[in-house]
């Protein structure tokens, strides 16, 4: 890449300049091509190149939100770097709705970096990888649970990685769950690859959610002010926060009955040992399980499918230390 311009196969954007392509990454069964849509906005001044990427999942849609407002509604005046903006990484997903690719159900984020002469959904995965990952120094990319479930805004990173924990601090989440992620996934390959890449979990699925929303388009204000591409921003203090290193720092509570499942908190509520998270009960109500917290923790994703069997997740828990417990207790004097 040229100093200060950003090239594509097909392409390059100049400093001072933005450009808005459909870039194509397959074809149909009919042969016409699969474009997935990105905005590269080039500062007139040299800095960090940033991706921010949504929609990996076709049907995880407040991410998408998030990419296009910093695209097409934020003033880029005085940006020092590059932005590559790319809403929807799943256009076939996205389509038809659905979380993986409708072609034999792949699942375009166990795909990265991808092979041109592999499967369709590695191929797929290799094209973005390539033009629009592997140049940057950073990136983001966007989550939702899956349908049936909701999570609060937080962060999945490799802390253990100094490059990704600054990135992941940067974002300002309440909650960090450290982990390399799984094989293929496209944080842990293009982190792999030398860009540190941290994903935002943020809500549910089919939907937008403008409060979550918001709260992570101020993550991506606070992660440009902390790598110089926003100079007049500030980076963000959350409050309080938690890094969840060890598995016995977090769990999934599950159903050991069938039943109607109510809800007694929703995501990042906190509770105490003891509390109860959930009610199960039968049809007639004539017999319920009670679900309580095995410790002092932050819900950070729930059920939203009020139906299980025996075994299914119903949510998601981190434990707090004694300091960060008191700093919630304050943000959320009325907790249980």
């Amino acid at each position: 890449m040229a100093e200060g311009v950003f090239t594509y196969s097909g392409g390059r954007v100049e400093p001072g300049e933005t450009d808005d392509i459909r870039y194509p990454v397959s074809e149909t069964y009919l042969g016409d091509p699969i474009r997935i849509p990105v905005t590269i906005i080039n500062g007139e001044k040299p800095g960090p190149t940033v991706f921010l990427s949504a929609a990996v999942h076709g049907d995880e849609l407040n991410g998408i939100e998030v990419v296009r407002e910093v695209a097409q509604e934020w003033s880029h005046e005085g940006l020092e770097g590059t932005l590559v903006c790319l809403p929807v990484l799943n256009v076939p997903g996205f389509m038809a709705q659905e979380r993986y690719l409708p072609i034999y159900d792949r699942d375009l984020n166990r795909s990265f970096p991808g092979a041109e002469d592999s499967t369709s959904a590695r191929r797929m995965a290799a094209r973005i990888f390539s033009e629009f990952v592997e140049p940057c120094d950073l990136g983001i990319d966007f989550h939702t649970s899956t349908r049936g479930r909701t999570n609060m805004l937080h962060v999945r990173a490799d802390t253990d990685d100094p490059q990704v924990g600054r990135l992941a601090k940067a974002f300002a989440s309440h909650v960090i769950i450290s982990s390399q992620g799984p094989g293929g996934s496209l944080r842990r390959e293009a982190t792999d690859a030398g860009v540190p890449t941290i994903t935002v979990e943020m809500g549910e699925a089919h939907r937008f959610q403008r409060d979550l929303i918001d709260c992570a388009l101020d993550g991506v204000v606070s992660v440009l002010a902390e790598y110089g591409l926003r100079p007049i921003d500030a980076v963000r203090w959350p409050g309080w926060r938690t890094i969840v290193r060890d598995q016995d720092e977090k769990t999934w509570l599950r159903a050991n009955a069938g039943g109607v499942v109510e809800m007694h908190h929703t995501q990042g509520a906190l509770v105490h040992e003891g509390d109860r998270i959930c009610t199960i009960t039968n049809p007639f109500k004539a017999e319920s399980d009670t679900v309580r917290a095995p410790f002092d923790g932050v819900i950070v994703g729930v059920l939203e499918n009020p139906l299980v069997y025996p075994g299914n997740p119903l949510c998601h828990l981190v434990r707090l230390d004694a300091d960060t417990l008191r700093a919630v207790e304050q943000e959320q004097p009325n907790a249980e």
